[in-house]
């Protein structure tokens, strides 16, 4: 298939152009810069000339390499009832996100090789976006995490913090030895389980079983997450670990991270688009609906997180996108899980803000495409060039009556977005050159791959 997307604005290594695309298969052939011809008119006599199978008109839209999302919750294999890989990969397309990589928090977890071939598989059958997994650590699995397909598997998730089953890795003579032999990237969740236990307990004594969504930020406090990161931040120096702590949530993670990167330039880190639109001031309006672990914090921690973001300290943003039911997040504090359903609109949100004048354009490509595909070495993903894979969406950035945060494409079918209006719509996906949406519709075409990394 030969597909041309002609006259948009292309956004693309901090720039934006009048220009249009050519894709041949599954790859992106040739970049046609307006600013390359004599006059507008011979730009578009040229593009006009080109002979495609499949036309798209991007005039007034922007036309972007697609959102690679790095943190996501697919609920498959052993949660279906929440989410499956073929329901929330239908959600990420529809957003303009064409790769993702899924955690190991499943039940069971996946903690071996074998377990990880079997979520590929369903990928490779099921999936709308290109994909990868993380291997769970464990404190027994040492060798299955020496194993790891390097090429494949896109890195090594180390729950430091609170988690479920055996999946919390809580010895240090364990984490010394994931840290020295990690074939590959190490992702942290970083809160420190004793504080988290004792602000339980305090809380519990004041409140007994109805603790207000207000103190979840204090019990899953900003000291939890700063001591339990500065502990995965000795680990990478003295170990010249390649480190990536996912969903920062407090400015002085960011501060730590820019000072420990001095000392060993493999360590990076990534926010959520949470915890750059919501603050604990939310908690009163939102309650449950904003519970996710680590907690939303305070807005001097939203502002350090949305600088961070822009200054290029923080090169990844994701969603840790984590579907539950509806009526699970109805329960009380105590009951009701932590985790967004965020992924479809994610690139909405970026935009939004970039609306607001907090990021350019160009600013939320480079964090939501360029920067995961070079933190994790992703091969010919994540910019729009020549060779690469055709992994485009499209977005429509003036439509002030804009609202499809009204009915989610998530299997649990809520969003804490609901009742929002963004200024902005995805209008095109291509995934491998597939035009899999298609005015803001599923067209029932799918072209996944999975990732492979350098």
């Amino acid at each position: 298939m030969v597909t041309l997307i002609k006259n948009g604005t292309i956004v693309n290594e901090g720039l934006s152009f009048a220009g249009s695309l050519l894709i041949e298969g599954n790859r992106i052939s040739k970049i046609i810069r307006e600013s390359d011809f004599d006059t507008p008119d011979k730009y578009r006599e040229a593009v006009e000339s080109i002979e495609a199978e499949k036309s798209v008109d991007a005039t007034g839209m922007h036309v972007m390499p697609g959102v690679i999302d790095d943190q996501v919750h697919f609920r498959e294999p052993g949660n279906t009832q929440k989410a499956t890989i073929a329901s929330e990969s239908a959600a990420a397309v529809l957003g303009g996100v064409t790769s993702f990589m899924d955690m190991p928090n499943n039940n069971p977890p996946t903690t071996t090789n074998e377990a990880l071939e079997g979520k590929f598989a369903i990928a490779a059958k099921e999936s709308m976006a290109n994909y990868s997994f993380y291997l769970g650590a464990t404190n027994e699995n040492l060798e299955e995490i020496k194993g790891v397909d390097t090429k494949k598997v896109c890195g090594i998730k180390v729950f430091m913090g609170s988690s479920t089953g055996n999946m919390l890795v809580n010895n240090p003579e364990t984490l010394e030895k994931i840290f020295r032999e990690s074939p590959t990237l190490i992702a942290t969740h970083c809160e420190e389980e004793d504080i988290i236990k004792a602000n339980m307990a305090a809380c519990t004594e004041q409140y007994g079983e109805e603790i207000p969504f207000e103190m979840h930020y204090r019990i899953r406090s900003r000291e939890a997450c700063i001591e339990c990161t500065r502990r995965a931040l000795d680990l990478a120096v003295r170990n010249r670990s390649r480190l990536h702590i996912l969903h920062i949530s407090t400015a002085d993670e960011i501060e730590m991270i820019r000072e420990a990167r001095k000392l060993n330039p493999m360590i990076e880190g990534e926010v959520c688009v949470h915890y750059m639109w919501f603050n604990c001031n939310d908690y009163a309006t939102y309650g449950s609906r904003v519970k996710c672990n680590p907690a939303i914090k305070t807005p001097e921690d939203m502002e350090a997180i949305r600088r961070a973001v822009k200054e290029g300290i923080i090169r990844v943003v994701a969603t840790d996108h984590a579907p539950h039911l509806k009526q699970e997040k109805q329960n009380n504090y105590t009951k009701a899980p932590s985790g967004l359903p965020l992924i479809q609109h994610s690139l909405q949100l970026m935009l939004e803000l970039s609306r607001k004048g907090i990021f350019t354009v160009e600013d939320v490509v480079a964090r939501m495409s360029h920067g995961p595909a070079d933190c994790f070495g992703i091969k010919e993903r994540g910019y729009i060039r020549e060779g690469y894979y055709a992994d485009i969406t499209i977005a429509d950035l003036n439509l002030p009556d804009s609202n499809t945060t009204s009915h989610p494409a998530y299997k649990c079918g809520w969003s804490p977005f609901e009742g929002m209006t963004f200024s902005s719509t995805i209008v095109h996906t291509f995934t491998n050159g597939v035009h899999v949406v298609e005015n803001s519709a599923l067209t029932g075409e799918r072209c996944a791959m999975a990732l492979e990394f350098e």
